[in-house]
């Protein structure tokens, strides 16, 4: 027997008027998370809630959060980017190799480098808006594609980036380290998109259900070429940031950091199936895996061992997604 869409909302929101603890938990058991490792990383360990420790957490999390915040609006959608750990090294790549080697002026190659990184996500969505490509194959080839330019064009070395952009990597005063101020702006920026505009409506209509929001007058390809132009822009942005951290672009940088902002966006409580998904609930997610980082080298845990313990979490995270959406139906 079908069931109208309606009538299960109906449902649902009738089940949070009786039961609004649980509801509020189900949606925000992310942040539930994070407190408790908090807690739980000061009890076991007296230097990290030190103001220093602290301030390191934030500068790990920036760049995994900004290239997390750009794959939030695919993984809406139902999507997928695997491409923007490669994406973001080509991008600093290019700033490094135009602002030194070219002699180009600094502010124009990070144009160019941002340029480069909303091409490459324009190149995913045509791929799969129009050449029908899985999500999954045309992002893996644009891994392959972005991280073999970015290889190509620095001979496989890397290169060093003028003093202005290395400023990016710098703390305002003693407490304001730059990547955490652009980490937030990009969040600001995510939320104010998903939550005030056309756009952000319709990715969460088409998560929802991409043929429905197809007859209801949503242009779907064209969204995706927002959707993913957007998370190639990011990647860019995130790549400038950990270049700056660096001090200088490398071809193998931000290698396997698809995967962790994947694991973020997840972690914050988006669903995999699409149309659920929410710039805090990312930034959180990113928070947790930047905590659980951190905690775990303070308590001297073996790097092997903190790959399997983040491994867990993350399988964790999509349980807990599958069973909320089996509740749901």
């Amino acid at each position: 027997m079908h069931v109208s869409t309606d009538v299960l909302n109906g449902t649902a929101k009738a089940a949070r008027r009786r039961h609004p603890a649980a509801a509020w938990l189900a949606e925000n058991g992310a942040l539930v998370a994070l407190v408790v490792l908090v807690v739980g990383l000061s009890l076991l360990s007296g230097d990290f809630l030190t103001v220093t420790n602290l301030l390191n957490v934030g500068v790990q999390a920036a760049v995994t959060a900004i290239l997390a915040f750009g794959v939030t609006f695919v993984i809406i959608t139902g999507g997928i980017d695997l491409s923007v750990g490669s994406v973001a090294a080509l991008s600093a790549i290019v700033l490094a190799w135009l602002s030194t080697d070219s002699g180009l002026p600094w502010p124009l190659a990070v144009l160019v480098a941002l340029a480069v990184g909303l091409v490459c996500g324009l190149a995913n969505a045509a791929l799969i808006a129009y050449g029908k490509l899985p999500p999954f194959i045309a992002t893996l080839a644009m891994l392959g594609i972005a991280r073999g330019l970015a290889l190509v064009i620095s001979q496989g070395s890397p290169i060093a980036l003028p003093d202005a952009v290395t400023h990016l990597g710098d703390t305002i005063g003693d407490y304001l380290p730059i990547p955490v101020l652009v980490m937030i702006a990009m969040g600001l920026i995510t939320a104010l998109i998903l939550g005030r505009t056309y756009s952000g409506r319709a990715i969460y209509a088409i998560g929802g259900n991409e043929e429905a929001a197809r007859l209801s007058g949503i242009k779907v390809d064209r969204q995706k070429l927002i959707t993913y132009g957007l998370s190639g822009l990011f990647a860019a942005i995130a790549g400038i940031v950990l270049a700056s951290r660096l001090a200088s672009a490398q071809p193998q940088a931000a290698s396997g950091y698809e995967l962790d902002a994947i694991a973020a966006v997840v972690i914050g409580g988006a669903s995999l199936s699409g149309g659920k998904g929410r710039a805090f609930g990312t930034f959180v997610g990113a928070l947790i895996l930047a905590v659980l980082r951190n905690g775990l080298n303070l308590l001297s845990v073996s790097a092997f061992w903190q790959q399997v313990v983040i491994g867990v979490v993350i399988a964790l995270a999509v349980l807990s997604d599958t069973l909320r959406r089996r509740a749901t139906t």
